[in-house]
């Protein structure tokens, strides 16, 4: 875990890209970055550790292979305990900070309630990353340095592949707990597919990425428990030929969650998941002639 001042010897995120865009995706990995500020770090009550539960760890690096394959990606080097990008921009928790929120936050939504908004208050199972309340200045700063100008980038990325291809598909990159069970038989899923009910991403997509999967002899489950968060929602609209699928993968397939180290499982995972890319940008999934693209 690299400790580093505030973002200044790196940038706080990257877009990965050939010299030429090739097919109509665009790939995002907003939970992987593993670069942490010094001034965050000595905020934080947690050790360099345990601070990390809450990253994808290594999802950055699993989907790669897209980048050769001519999409671009763009990748987070802020962890997600510092910023949560795939929330609201001011979805805040009014008991972390130490004066009152503007208005506008929402401070009501269940992921705030959870621990996990914008700016989380927790990390893994319920830890408290803080032991004091943060000035609100600390909150407004990393959104307007850091999650708006990320939004920004992954914004350009999506309209220009759309403007060039007349369409555009957005994978949104994630991992979860290797103990995720779904169903009465507590069933392990080694993939998690999310279009939020259908509603982010044609059907098509979403059954050819599941049929992917499941021929490669992995478990896949669809929507539960997870839909799809901010960034699956706010950029999906499959009726203007904006597709957004959000691929959630069992960390317990590639690494140890309690070293974060790659085990041997991680080669095979990132040679399916090249294939995985190279089938799914085989179907078509546009949207009607006269739908508009409308700005978001």
């Amino acid at each position: 875990m690299p400790a580093i001042d505030d973002f200044i010897e790196i940038p706080p995120f990257q877009v990965h890209e050939g010299s030429v865009q090739r097919v109509p995706f665009v790939f995002n990995s907003p939970h992987s970055g593993r670069c942490y500020p010094r001034r965050f770090l000595a905020m934080a009550r947690l050790d360099a550790d345990t601070i990390r539960r809450s990253e994808d760890c290594f999802v950055d690096e699993l989907f790669s292979g897209a980048v050769a394959m001519g999409a671009p990606m763009l990748a987070a080097n802020f962890p997600r305990a510092y910023l949560d990008v795939n929330r609201e921009p001011w979805e805040l928790d009014p008991r972390m900070f130490a004066e009152p929120l503007p208005s506008f936050a929402n401070i009501r939504s269940p992921r705030v309630a959870g621990g996990l908004g914008t700016v989380p208050r927790l990390v893994g199972e319920g830890l408290d990353i803080y032991g004091r309340r943060l000035p609100l200045a600390e909150a407004i700063s990393r959104i307007e340095q850091i999650y708006k100008p990320y939004h920004e980038c992954l914004k350009r990325l999506i309209m220009r592949t759309h403007a060039r291809f007349g369409h555009a598909v957005l994978i949104d990159c994630h991992s979860m707990p290797a103990s995720i069970r779904i169903g009465d038989g507590g069933l392990r899923p080694d993939f998690i597919v999310g279009d939020r009910f259908g509603a982010s991403a044609a059907p098509a997509l979403s059954e050819h990425a599941i049929r992917l999967l499941a021929g490669m002899g992995y478990t896949v489950a669809h929507n539960k428990p997870y839909a799809g968060g901010f960034i699956t929602e706010h950029y999906g609209r499959p009726v203007r030929g904006l597709h957004a699928l959000q691929i959630e993968i069992n960390r317990g397939l590639y690494m140890d969650e309690r070293t974060y180290r790659r085990t041997g499982g991680f080669a095979a995972l990132a040679s399916d998941l090249a294939r995985f890319v190279v089938g799914l940008m085989s179907v078509v999934v546009e949207a009607p002639a006269s739908m508009p693209l409308a700005a978001e």
